[in-house]
Formats: structure tokens, sequence, C-alpha cells
């Protein structure tokens, strides 16, 4: 029962057996909900077509994971070094959250086609603000004591950047690195809804328009397993490279 992987599984295992459970007592047609039973049978059926259109899912998610790193973590170095420029560009950051994505990606359609780039964007436009708004937090918490001490070593900012503000700020960056995943896979999915003829997010569209419920939440379970297993990288990277963090969240886990 210690075991990490056992419990969500047990947890999981008793929420299908609830979903069956309800279905079954207040007689649910299956035009609404579909039983455990159909959804594990149109799986099984179905699995060469979903992993297939799971595959350009799943790169437009990566994609817009990868561009949200590479414009997130600077932007947040800007943002925590510099008041002035939290002052012109984190309100604005801030602003742009209460866009509504699904509004914005047929812009990407009209603009990028309906090709990859359009999900990419909408990946990476959802997966952008955590990691700033993690890096920008984790940056800030460094304490001013030991970067005084730094510069009374003489050292220079590179150093002082490479020595103090990245080990101290890396834990607070894996944290958003983890919440970006998972919406990065949301943004994928927006995208192909707008504008595309493969994907999820297109089985998703196609299935609820011909009523086929049982593939419907077939290319969701799919799509949660894809988030599943994207989240479980992030954390394996962030055990390899800060092994210290994880070693005191377990303990602080079996220590409670």
């Amino acid at each position: 029962m210690q075991a990490r992987w056992l419990r969500p599984l047990i947890f999981l295992v008793l929420l299908v057996v609830l979903w069956d459970l309800s279905i079954r007592v207040f007689g649910i047609p299956a035009y609404q909900i579909p039983a455990p039973k159909d959804v594990i049978i149109t799986l099984w059926q179905d699995a060469p077509r979903l992993l297939a259109e799971s595959w350009p899912t799943t790169m437009a998610t990566v994609w817009g994971f990868l561009l949200s790193i590479a414009f997130g973590i600077p932007v947040s170095m800007l943002i925590a070094g510099s008041r002035t420029v939290e002052s012109y560009v984190y309100p604005l950051l801030v602003f742009s959250q209460s866009v509504p994505k699904i509004a914005i990606a047929p812009l990407f359609v009209v603009w990028f086609g309906f090709d990859m780039l359009p999900k990419v964007l909408s990946a990476f436009m959802l997966g952008f603000f955590p990691v700033v708004v993690s890096a920008v937090q984790g940056f800030k918490s460094v304490e001013p004591d030991m970067m005084d001490m730094a510069r009374a070593m003489e050292a220079n900012r590179l150093q002082i950047f490479r020595w103090v503000s990245l080990p101290h700020a890396t834990p607070a960056i894996f944290a958003g690195l983890k919440v970006s995943i998972t919406l990065a896979v949301v943004g994928a999915v927006v995208g192909e809804f707008v504008g595309s003829n493969s994907g999820l997010g297109f089985v998703l569209q196609r299935s609820i328009g011909n009523f086929e419920l049982p593939t419907m939440f077939a290319a969701l379970v799919v799509l949660a397993f894809i988030g599943v297993v994207l989240f479980w990288i992030i954390d394996v990277i962030e055990r390899l490279i800060i092994p210290w963090h994880a070693s005191q969240r377990q303990n602080l886990v079996i220590g409670s």
C-alpha cells in the first residue's frame, strides 16, 4: 500500500465501479453516459486508430511545451531581475490569461492554416503562463543574504545565476513545468477542435457530432493517459536534476 502507483490505481478502480453502479441504479441511458464496459470495448477495438490519432496531439503538446520553456524561462528571468520590466510585462501576462484561448485559436488557423503550427501555438498559449509565474516566484525566493555573500566573494552575474539563483529556483520551475505540460495537452486539443483533420481533438469533435459517446470517452481516456505519461516524464527529470528536493518531498510524505 505504500507504493506510489498503487493507491491512485485503487482509487481509479473505485471510480469506475461507482460509474457503473450509478448507470445501473439511476438507469442512465447509453446516449447520455456510456457504460465502462462499452468504453473498454471501444478502446480495444479502436486502439490502432486512437494510437495513430494520438501521435499528432502528442507532438503538438510537446512542441508547445518546449516553446513555453524556451520563452517562459528567459521572460521570468527578466521579470524577476528588473522591477521596470515587471511593471510593464507582468500585468500584460496576467491580462492575457483572461482572454479565452478558444477565441484565439481560430486566428491561428486563419494565419497559419491547418498544419501543425496552430496546434503548437495553442498549446504554447496555455503552457506559457504557469512556467513564467512559477519561475518568477522561484527566482525571487533567493535569500538576499546569499546574493550579498556571492557578490562579496566577487562572483560575476553569470556565476551568481549559475550557483545561487538557478539552484534555488529549480524546484519552483519544475512545479510550473508540471502544470504547463498538462495545460499544453488541453491547448493542443483546443487547436484540433478549431481546425484539424487529425488528432484526438478531431476524434472528440467528430464523435460528439455523431453521438458516438463510447468513442468520445475512449479518446478522453487516451488523452488522460498522455497527460499522465508526460507529467511522469517531467517528474523523473526533476528527480534526476534535483534529487535532494525529491527526497525532501518523500520524507515529508512519509512523515505525514
